[in-house]
């Protein structure tokens, strides 16, 4: 069998690694996005960028998660000392972690009402449209494995804005490793599904405006 030139070095699952881990440099941007979660990753990411001159506002969203109809905060330092704080919402507990890492209160522009990802980004659009942004150019902090998804939806709320992802790595699960146990390749995989699996609806109705 004679392999075809270029292609004999390629596992078969980088296709998946370039696909869902998407990731730019950032550049100077209108405001910064990140989608709701009870981690702080996102949030200090995005808060880094601030401080470094890439966005004057930041744009944390969520209420919570759809399937467990509460906030749950998360397992960590964070949950210990801010447990007293009860917050109602994945932007109550994002905002303070951005206050905390010294972004001031009027570049937090809250989207509280979001209960799942493509909701993050219906939710976000309208909330830039109150407050009258235009979004040419925009930073999406998300979690690594969560990247492509993240990018499609607010991509399709977005069609005139040029999107940059700035990523954060949780659960250990990178580019680099996602392969090497269970939990990656179960994370990554679903992800993978769900860029195909939840696009129908969308898409049909793109095919419906265009009829």
């Amino acid at each position: 069998m004679v392999l075809q030139k270029g292609r004999s070095a390629v596992r078969f699952y980088d296709c998946i690694t370039e696909f869902i881990f998407v990731e730019d440099e950032p550049q100077r941007s209108d405001i910064i996005f990140v989608p709701g979660g009870s981690y702080p990753d996102a949030a200090e990411r995005a808060a880094q960028l601030y401080h470094a001159g890439f966005a004057p506002y930041i744009m944390p969203s969520g209420k919570y998660g759809i399937l467990r109809g509460r906030f749950v905060p998360p397992e960590d330092k964070v949950l210990a000392e801010k447990q007293a704080k009860n917050y109602e919402t994945e932007c109550d507990y994002l905002s303070d972690v951005l206050r905390r890492r010294g972004v001031p209160d009027q570049a937090i522009l809250r989207e509280d009402q979001a209960t799942y990802t493509y909701e993050n980004a219906i939710f976000s659009r309208k909330r830039t449209k109150e407050l009258g942004l235009q979004i040419k150019r925009a930073i999406l902090c998300c979690q690594a494995f969560h990247a492509r998804r993240s990018l499609m939806y607010y991509q399709e709320q977005f069609p005139e804005t040029e999107f940059l992802v700035c990523p954060v790595v949780t659960k250990d699960i990178s580019r680099e490793n996602w392969y090497q146990t269970r939990q990656g390749i179960d994370r990554v995989l679903c992800e993978l599904e769900r860029c195909g699996g939840q696009f129908h609806e969308i898409m049909y109705g793109k095919l419906s405006d265009e009829m």
